[in-house]
């Protein structure tokens, strides 16, 4: 039976491997970004100024909020305006794009949240003090929210290492950078868009439904083994 899913940030990375996947298995997807997404249908939206949504179906099965920042720096270098921006983006936009869509998926049977964290709120890393207080709030809403809306919603984050898409492309920008990030992670590999959207894929389903208020971790390892 085709779905109902709203994927804010679904033009790239992640967000547009989601909305590829979805579109072929027959669902419905919107999505709600500043550029056209290449799957589904798409309405113009900036989470930074976060107006109303106009294409909102009545009853929606999956909410997925994609947008994030990487601004590695050294805390003293580090302005108020920056860590301001993080929240904005990865908090904020998740909070005020989320109120639009609850209605629609208290109509759902099996609706489904799902946030993106990073490793880096666990794992604790030099320089990501504003990305990693953005995410870490978003963990801790997700808990909130799974318990708020329990039975009927669930909630769930996915907290992924770095992975290769064009938000991380600044740090990926060679060959060599790819191969030392790659050998930081157990599974020495960079992720790949489809690692991230097949657990996000999972995490909608119906082989899901006892499943809530979790921040799974996506990370090739990172934030558990040490080789």
């Amino acid at each position: 039976m085709a779905k109902n899913y709203i994927i804010v940030g679904a033009s790239s990375g992640i967000g547009a491997q989601l909305a590829e996947q979805l579109v072929r298995e027959g669902h419905h997807v919107l999505g709600l970004s500043r550029t056209a997404s290449s799957a589904g249908e798409h309405e113009v939206y900036d989470v930074m100024t976060a107006g109303d949504i106009h294409s909102l179906p009545e009853s929606i099965d999956g909410f997925i909020y994609c947008p994030g920042t990487i601004s590695l720096k050294p805390f003293r270098s580090m302005r108020m305006e920056q860590f301001r921006e993080e929240m904005e983006i990865n908090f904020f936009g998740a909070v005020q794009t989320l109120k639009q869509c609850l209605k629609g998926l208290k109509k759902s049977e099996n609706p489904s949240v799902v946030f993106f964290s990073t490793v880096a709120v666990q794992q604790g890393m030099p320089f990501h003090s504003s990305i990693s207080s953005a995410k870490g709030a978003l963990e801790g809403l997700t808990r909130s929210l799974a318990a708020e809306f329990a039975p009927k919603i669930r909630v769930n984050c996915i907290a992924p290492s770095l992975v290769d898409t064009p938000l991380a492309s600044k740090i990926l920008n060679s060959e060599e950078r790819k191969e030392a990030s790659a050998k930081r992670h157990p599974l020495k590999r960079v992720g790949e868009a489809k690692d991230i959207a097949a657990m996000c894929k999972f995490l909608l389903s119906e082989e899901a439904t006892w499943i809530t208020g979790q921040v799974i971790s996506v990370d090739g390892g990172m934030s558990s083994v040490r080789v």
